[in-house]
């Protein structure tokens, strides 16, 4: 028996539901499901359809994976009746910034409603969305005892850990990625602990409190951040200087201790978002964050700065802008991966398209109708689109493998501006790097 009037089940007792199916939730509902039974909930009913038939758009979780998983008893709805015999809830909506850059709790408090209205004496709700520290016991917990009536710590209690998904990264998965975890009573930190311990074959920390949990969180994404924005500083001083900032980072690691952070756009669900929510938190409190805002603003401008370092670059070589045809390789906010939230390359599109340039975007990862419904950008996801026409301007955005073995020669007129954002190329086949 634990403190609080929680019995503590057996494990052919739990039930677990998994509430929001994208890059977080789903790996999550596979890894579980290898242990316990398991019911991933998402709003999105085309997505529930997909996901029964085995079809993951994020491609985080292979299809034999998932049908695998299926077999064994995973269960998809859309229905929230469905959960009413879950005694495990797991958050992991998004939790974005809205067009001020202030957090968009909407998704997360209307989660806690939903959960809060199917919610029973004993249940444990675990939230894994990022937040600013005190947002799951400010926000949150009052939401799920004023749907459910019950009493917080007393008929249900809540945990938090933090999500550290890699969109993309296909060696760093869910299970070897140390876990933090918390709770909201001591015997509850426990459990949450070992509910984790039981998938993450990685290990666990056991912060001290919900609180903690959450900022450490929030300062994962804005630590490197910072570090992005320090070497995007450094690049816009270099290149006012002509110098390589490649070239200049390469000498600089051959010290010991020196961290080697790239020059680069820094979008995502993430490290673009993150630090807002720390630095929102902050304000509140009556501290204005000079370090984290300043390396966000740096990052949020790269994008503008290399449109028009390519604007400068064409002027040099005499090329016509107004009506110039220029070619942006990848639109998602990281290599091989088919993930385009929050993606920083669409900046550079705008500013592009702001000179009367016409801009051509070539991915074979990303899904062109998201790319169209999200950022109103027709994408090419076939080299077919885009092999026939010659192009004034290449940026290579994006390090997707395929790009290596392109044939740039094939693409560009002949007085041409070629810019590697991300250093993929070598030096002698560019005008210039990030």
């Amino acid at each position: 028996m634990v403190k609080g009037g929680f019995i503590e089940k057996e494990m052919s007792q739990i039930k677990i539901a998994i509430v929001g199916q994208g890059y977080v939730g789903l790996p999550l509902a596979v890894e579980f499901s290898k242990h316990y039974q398991v019911l991933g909930f998402d709003i999105n009913h085309k997505r529930i359809q997909d996901l029964k038939q085995a079809l993951d758009h994020t491609q985080e979780v292979k299809s034999a994976d998932l049908q695998k998983s299926i077999k064994n008893g995973l269960l998809f709805t859309s229905d929230l009746n469905d959960l009413t015999d879950c005694n495990i809830y797991i958050v992991t909506v998004p939790t974005p910034i809205d067009s001020f850059k202030l957090p968009d709790l909407s998704f997360l408090r209307k989660a806690s409603e939903m959960i809060g209205s199917v919610l029973k004496p004993e249940d444990i709700v675990i939230y894994e969305s990022t937040v600013y520290p005190g947002c799951t016991e400010e926000e949150c917990i009052p939401i799920l005892e004023k749907s459910s009536g019950l009493r917080f710590n007393q008929d249900f209690f809540v945990g938090y850990s933090p999500e550290r998904i890699n969109p993309g990264d296909k060696v760093n998965t869910l299970s070897q990625i140390k876990k933090v975890t918390s709770g909201s009573t001591e015997e509850i930190a426990d459990r949450v602990d070992e509910l984790y311990r039981s998938i993450i074959l990685a290990g666990t920390h056991k912060a001290p409190s919900i609180k903690v949990a959450e900022a450490s969180k929030a300062i994962e994404n804005a630590q490197r951040d910072v570090n992005i924005s320090f070497v995007n500083e450094l690049a816009l001083i270099f290149d006012r200087l002509g110098i390589d900032t490649n070239d200049v980072i390469e000498a600089a690691g051959t010290k010991w201790n020196f961290l080697k952070y790239k020059p680069g756009l820094v979008g995502g669900h993430c490290i673009g978002v993150d630090p807002y929510y720390l630095t929102y938190k902050a304000q509140s409190v009556g501290y204005h964050p000079e370090v984290i805002l300043s390396g966000r603003r740096v990052n949020d401008n790269m994008g503008s700065f290399i449109a028009n370092k390519v604007i400068k670059l064409m002027i040099q070589k005499e090329i016509v802008i107004k009506n110039s045809n220029a070619l942006i390789l990848g639109v998602t906010f990281k290599e091989n991966c088919p993930d385009i939230r929050n993606t920083r390359v669409f900046d550079i599109y705008q500013e592009l398209k702001s000179f009367g340039m016409m801009v051509d975007v070539f991915d074979p990862w990303a899904n062109p109708s998201e790319v169209n419904n999200i950022y109103g950008l027709k994408c090419s996801s076939t080299m077919e689109d885009v092999q026939n026409k010659k192009f004034d301007v290449i940026i290579l955005a994006v390090a997707h493998s395929e790009f290596k073995s392109l044939d740039f020669s094939s693409l560009k007129k002949r007085l041409n501006v070629t810019f590697d954002i991300k250093g993929l190329l070598d030096k002698e086949l560019v005008d210039a790097r990030l």
